[in-house]
């Protein structure tokens, strides 16, 4: 049996994985899939356990920067997709 604690196996996985740490961190259970960070209350301390979990959880280190820049899950999304090497997020520039 395979570990996948360091590999996100499908896109529909990860982004459900992704979406799971955004929700328990932000206690964004139930609220708007469109709500960004700053809606759901988000703030330094957040961004940065977000981040965490994201390296803990699926292996994939990201830019704690974007969760203010790209502030919507799904942009956070195409980010950590990005940052896994399974991009199909535009070229940077482009």
């Amino acid at each position: 049996m395979a570990d996948d604690s360091s590999q996100v196996s499908g896109d529909g996985e990860l982004a459900d994985r992704v979406a799971r740490i955004w929700r328990d961190v932000l206690n964004a259970h139930g609220r708007s899939a469109q709500a960004t960070f700053f809606d759901l209350g988000g703030q330094s301390i957040a961004a940065v356990r977000i981040a965490g979990r994201v390296e803990d959880e699926l292996g994939i280190q990201v830019d704690v920067g974007m969760l203010f820049e790209d502030s919507d899950l799904d942009g956070f999304t195409r980010h950590v997709r990005a940052m896994a090497g399974q991009s199909d997020a535009p070229a940077a520039g482009a």
